[in-house]
């Protein structure tokens, strides 16, 4: 494992970890190894499980579920 194993991080050093791997997603999917690509998606999947085991009843907003959004308008263009 890379890093502190995230059942040992407070609630904000959780928070600053996700924010952290988040931020940095897109430049290591573009432009870091392979090894580097593999070792962010098993530290990310790490971080979100600790997060989702320490909030299973989170809010979900109704636009990111499947059936909320079928019911947003296709975007025309106007």
């Amino acid at each position: 494992m890379t890093g502190v194993d995230p059942g040992l991080l407070d609630d904000q050093q959780l928070m600053r970890e996700l924010e952290t791997i988040h931020r940095t997603r897109h430049d290591t999917l573009l432009h870091g190894s392979n090894d580097a690509l593999r070792t962010h998606n098993l530290r990310m999947a790490q971080l979100e499980g600790e997060y989702l085991r320490r909030h299973p009843r989170r809010p979900v907003a109704m636009g990111r579920t499947r059936a909320g959004a079928r019911e947003r308008q296709p975007d025309n263009g106007t």
